[in-house]
């Protein structure tokens, strides 16, 4: 089983390792990442939105919700020759995981025979694959672990405390339930938060507190740094600071030692030197692609420039 450090680790033992001085923050973290996995691999995805927009919920950081004035041109569910020719592309770039999303509070059942389709044909071009598709009923959950769903991403995004900050249509417990709803089907669990939207350091140590407390920790842990969307809520949140950021990744690498924990979104505004103190401070994983669900992303020419850089490779 996957469990991080201890299921009961304390808030208050969270923020003391928060509160270390940065270079013994970094030392340990990646002494324990060294334990676990190799410290110059980097695990690759790729993520394609295959339904964008017209989304009923609010979250605040979202262009694809229906309550924003994000520009975003709403698409319907990709055919599912589309989807295999973006992943083969994506598999010849290096992505060992195929990522997809829709933009759905929860998916009708119509349309989830269609993605176990998409699933289906990904793991037969020889991919992992991971579906981000909302809330999931656990009989939803079987229809996906049926054709053969590897993971699926559901975000905790953020603190309970501030989480009515910025999202109102779901609750906390529901992101909970099918996080649940998934464990019982026997996927393996993505889940992380996003950093940025004006969260405190306490709200990001008891993100971590949160997923610590799950009953098995997530396999995969994706750290996101707000991009800020022009005509969504969180248009003008203030950047999260760089150092602040890589202790969240030190401090999810000590909590969750053998997990693959992803610098995601936020890639493409960040200096190379940056995503290298990440990269030691224990995130191995990363989105490829010039493009993740609505926002940019590092091009697939900066990121072998940045992997030459410092000798890292493709897990």
């Amino acid at each position: 089983m996957n469990q991080p450090i201890s299921s009961s680790t304390s808030l208050a033992a969270i923020l003391e390792l928060f509160a270390l001085p940065f270079s013994d923050l970094l030392f340990r973290a990646q002494q324990t990442h060294r334990q676990h996995f190799d410290p110059n691999a980097i695990q690759c995805s790729t993520l394609l939105s295959i339904k964008t927009g017209a989304c009923p919920e609010d979250c605040g950081y979202c262009a694809q919700s229906v309550h924003h004035h994000a520009e975003l041109a709403i698409t319907p569910l990709m055919p599912l020759e589309e989807v295999v020719e973006t992943a083969r592309a994506a598999r010849e770039q290096g992505a060992r995981r195929f990522c997809m999303g829709a933009a759905w509070r929860t998916p009708h059942d119509r349309d989830l025979d269609r993605v176990a389709d998409m699933v289906r044909a990904v793991r037969g071009l020889g991919m992992e694959t991971c579906v981000t598709l909302g809330m999931l009923r656990e009989d939803q959950a079987e229809t996906l672990r049926e054709a053969g769903l590897d993971y699926y991403n559901h975000n905790l995004d953020t603190s309970p405390e501030f989480y009515g900050q910025v999202i109102h249509s779901r609750g906390y417990q529901d992101r909970l339930d099918t996080l649940d709803a998934v464990r019982r089907a026997g996927i393996r669990v993505c889940c992380g938060g996003i950093l940025g939207m004006g969260e405190s350091r306490r709200d990001r140590a008891r993100l971590l507190e949160m997923l610590a407390s799950l009953p098995e920790a997530p396999e995969s842990i994706p750290i996101n740094a707000l991009v800020p969307i022009p005509g969504t809520p969180m248009a003008d949140a203030e950047p999260v600071d760089g150092i602040e950021f890589v202790r969240t990744i030190a401090v999810a690498r000590l909590l969750f030692p053998a997990s693959h924990v992803r610098l995601a979104a936020g890639r493409e505004n960040m200096e190379e030197a940056l995503q290298a103190l990440a990269f030691l401070a224990g995130a191995n994983s990363i989105f490829l692609g010039d493009r993740l669900l609505t926002t940019d992303n590092a091009s697939l020419g900066q990121d072998r420039r940045l992997f030459e850089k410092l000798g890292l490779h493709p897990a």
